[in-house]
């Protein structure tokens, strides 16, 4: 059976780059390692033709000789099947197992495997409803690890640079060598960087950052609600080794309002009215966001009753679109009544009492239900 041209077996183009093609291999590599896939017979022939394909194409030599002769070009140089061959020897499983477990313990990115971002922080901000309606600008201070302005980052001394690591060379990765298997994990003396300080500056003691506190200006869009995050990129603590800075994430919470609720862009507020009004109807004045407005109360309303102001609640966050105001009706019972005030409730009720299902339609209509209830 004729083999198959190895950069289709990788799935790359003929110009593709030795990291492109081991990194084309890794996938394969992990997907048809014969230890996942106990089940499938193929998996063995097909870890190892990826194997022999990669093992082929990251040697320059034998690329060459490849590219110009096909497989008559490389077969003389030994690549096969079993263990001790190309597939499963030394050549194809140890380094399938390096380079996938390299990459877990970030042993290809050499001298830079301890190259950290810095950590994201969080900072949790309070603001009224009316500010995160507006919007606003405010100023907050937050502890930062931030790179020492002393060594640069460095760790090291004024005037001193950090050595290269004499356990790994400069490499920042060991090799761990047990059987066929050989893995690479991060260096313990220099923790990856592949330098070592052997004189700390005096201002870091060699860690590179240094704690500060910080002053930042955030911009706060008008219609945020609570929970909201906003980002402000770059301003979270230093990386590691003259890695990135992490980011700053502003966490929105509104404070409780003395006469709103919040639903989105809707707002929510209780609108007491006296027993007249609820009567025999009205005008009254309500508070917004943007001042106050009036309302015509129909007679005869009822608790519960809501009214609508549209475009008087919050501008959405993304749009030009403003929510409504919800006044949501509550019918206050007359407290502390003087005398002349009971003697026309008594009245009053009297006369309600003539024509109960008339005047107190709900009343009469419950009063039926328990009767059927009971019955």
């Amino acid at each position: 059976m004729s083999k198959r041209d190895y950069y289709e077996v990788l799935g790359v183009n003929r110009d593709a780059s030795d990291e492109d093609i081991k990194k084309a291999y890794r996938k394969l590599a992990m997907k048809y390692h014969p230890d996942r896939n106990p089940d499938n017979p193929k998996a063995e022939e097909q870890f190892k033709e990826a194997t022999e394909a990669k093992d082929i194409l990251t040697d320059a030599q034998k690329r060459a000789a490849y590219d110009q002769h096909g497989h008559a070009g490389v077969d003389s140089q030994g690549m096969g099947g079993g263990f001790g061959q190309g597939g499963f020897g030394a050549g194809g499983f140890a380094d399938a197992f390096s380079d996938i477990f390299g990459d877990i313990f970030g042993g290809r990115n050499g001298g830079r495997s301890n190259v950290y971002r810095g950590a994201d922080l969080r900072y949790n901000m309070e603001l009224t409803l009316e500010d995160a309606a507006h919007g606003t600008e405010t100023k907050i201070r937050i502890p930062v690890m931030a790179q020492c302005e002393t060594c640069h980052g460095s760790g090291a001394k004024p005037g001193t640079n950090p050595v290269t690591c004499t356990t790994c060379g400069g490499h920042g990765q060991v090799r761990m060598q047990q059987g066929f298997f050989s893995i690479q994990q991060t260096c313990p003396k220099c923790h990856g960087s592949g330098k070592m300080v052997e004189e700390p500056c005096s201002t870091c003691h060699g860690d590179g950052r240094v704690k500060q506190h910080k002053t930042l200006s955030v911009k706060i869009p008008a219609g945020v609600n609570d929970g909201d995050r906003i980002r402000l990129s770059g301003e979270g603590e230093a990386g590691v080794n003259g890695g990135p800075p992490g980011d700053l994430y502003v966490v929105v919470h509104l404070k409780q309002h003395a006469v709103f609720q919040r639903d989105g862009a809707d707002l929510h507020c209780e609108m007491p009215i006296s027993f007249s009004t609820a009567a025999l109807g009205g005008e009254i004045e309500v508070p917004t966001l943007e001042g106050h407005a009036k309302i015509k109360i129909p007679a005869e309303t009822q608790t519960g009753a809501v009214f609508r102001l549209r475009g008087k609640g919050i501008k959405a966050l993304r749009g030009n679109d403003y929510g409504d105001l919800m006044c949501h009706v509550t019918v206050e019972t007359p407290v502390k009544l003087t005398e002349r005030q009971k003697e026309l409730l008594r009245e009053l009720e009297e006369i309600n009492q003539q024509d109960a299902g008339k005047h107190s339609p709900r009343t009469k209509s419950w009063l039926e239900k328990c009767k059927d209830f009971f019955h």
